[in-house]
């Protein structure tokens, strides 16, 4: 299946971020995600942010070999040392992050830079940056999300697709009843945590998601 979002250097629409803390299985995260892989998930960001920085080194590693075996993209969250480390594909940065233009100094052009955004100003500074993605949200009220306010709603979607042009990751909330009404309002893909690894099945649920973003 074309997964591959037209134009851009982002050939994925199905994003998963960890948080190993949501694990519904007795699955380790590494296992938890082989199995997303194996139902043909594209791209991964390791988020872990209350990993030491050895311990976040050590899973960047074990991540980027198991990604690279399935074909799929690595992302590190905020921490573009060990990105470049790893030789991870990407990096992804929230507000408080260094800033694109900084990474792309330090980066040059060897990693992809995705942002998180919540509303149409930050969309804007994101692509004006120079990012290659964002995400936005959270669209559907969700308890990983709850610090960022209330639902922007797909609305919102609709809006930041009508001035940017950088591929959008609808997040926050996402499940399969709701996957398709981000989509048709013009996300080019979705972000999901526990919407996956919260999951009985991983590999399956995986796959049902694939289905529904084609």
């Amino acid at each position: 299946m074309d997964q591959r979002v037209k134009g851009s250097k982002v050939d994925f629409r199905l994003y998963l971020i960890t948080d190993r803390k949501v694990l519904s299985s007795q699955f380790s995260l590494l296992t938890s995600v082989e199995q997303a892989l194996e139902g043909r998930v594209k791209a991964v960001q390791l988020r872990e942010k209350d990993l030491g920085i050895r311990e976040l080194l050590d899973m960047a590693y074990k991540m980027r070999e198991l990604t690279r075996k399935y074909d799929a993209k690595l992302f590190i969250n905020d921490r573009v040392d060990i990105a470049l480390s790893v030789d991870a594909d990407g990096v992804h940065i929230g507000r408080q992050s260094m800033p694109v233009h900084a990474i792309r100094r330090i980066a040059k052009d060897k990693l992809l830079i995705g942002v998180s955004t919540h509303n149409i100003n930050e969309a804007l500074e994101a692509e004006e940056a120079g990012a290659d993605f964002i995400t936005l949200g959270p669209v559907y009220e969700t308890p990983s999300k709850l610090k960022y306010g209330k639902p922007i709603g797909v609305d919102a979607i609709r809006e930041v697709k009508s001035k940017v042009s950088i591929p959008v990751f609808a997040i926050g909330g996402i499940k399969e009843n709701n996957v398709r009404e981000a989509m048709n309002a013009g996300a080019d893909g979705v972000a999901l945590i526990s919407g996956i690894l919260a999951a009985e099945d991983i590999k399956q649920k995986t796959i049902k998601f694939l289905e529904l973003l084609k």
